[in-house]
């Protein structure tokens, strides 16, 4: 599988996702309580270690208590997978888990969209900046993520990240809380995905790409082809996956991509 550098570190072109771990369907409570209860720590492994068997060698995990758990577990256990940390808004500010994901060992670790999107929206600037440079005091590679092109925007002008997590879409607002919330209902506009991408294309940081899939709505192979015509030679794809709905779709997902990206000439 082709790789791409990220603040120096060695980054598939396909990196998993894991919001189905910690039970973030984006359809609906239901669904994200049937996650979790498939989502036992043992089931996880394997699909870290089905993962690292395809070629991919980052995931992307929040740093909540389950994750830290699950990763210290699979790297006892001889895992390889590199962890990029994401701050979890109900865990307080993005400086505790920053701080928690960096004794832990991951090497890298971003503020979580809905954290950066609320603070941009409520013009706490500073805060955004403070989290930042914590972040790099903690020696990580750091990101930022965002569902909003003014987020992204905002960061690229005025403060030194690593990398982005782009989000295709702009799903819920975020003006008064920073948090996901079950149970509202997402939008997902193509052309939310169209300015997006089109920011992405003057961006100077990598960025990885998610929420291609609109959480199950998309088409796979329509998902992963627009993908690779937006992708840069620099950007990678997060995606998750329900092994319960399919034990191979991690596998399927690689070959779209794969096969994507060399029709558009990567």
């Amino acid at each position: 599988m082709q790789s791409v550098k990220i603040g120096g570190l060695d980054v598939s072109r396909l990196v998993l996702g894991s919001n189905m771990f910690s039970g973030f369907s984006h359809v609906s409570p239901d669904k994200d309580r049937e996650m979790i209860r498939y989502y036992t720590c043992a089931r996880i492994k394997e699909a870290l270690r089905r993962a690292e068997s395809l070629g991919v060698n980052t995931i992307i995990a929040r740093g909540d208590h389950h994750m830290l758990r699950v990763m210290l577990e699979y790297w006892d256990e001889g895992g390889a997978l590199k962890w990029f940390g994401q701050t979890c808004p109900e865990l307080g500010t993005p400086e505790k888990v920053l701080a928690t994901v960096a004794a832990y060992g991951a090497p890298a670790c971003h503020i979580h969209g809905g954290q950066a999107d609320h603070m941009v929206l409520n013009e706490q600037y500073d805060k955004l900046a403070a989290a930042v440079d914590f972040a790099r005091r903690q020696g990580l590679v750091v990101g930022l993520a965002g569902h909003m092109t003014q987020t992204i925007r905002w960061v690229e002008d005025n403060l030194d990240v690593d990398y982005y997590m782009c989000s295709y879409y702009n799903t819920i607002p975020r003006d008064l809380e920073a948090a996901h919330r079950a149970g509202v209902e997402e939008v997902y506009l193509d052309e939310d995905r169209q300015a997006m991408t089109d920011l992405i294309q003057t961006l100077e940081r990598p960025v990885i790409h998610y929420k291609v899939m609109a959480a199950g709505r998309n088409d796979p192979e329509e998902a992963f082809d627009f993908a690779a015509s937006r992708m840069r030679p620099g950007d990678a794809c997060c995606v998750g996956v329900y092994t319960k709905d399919n034990s191979d779709m991690l596998a399927q997902d690689a070959r779209l991509l794969d096969a994507a990206l060399v029709r558009h000439g990567h």
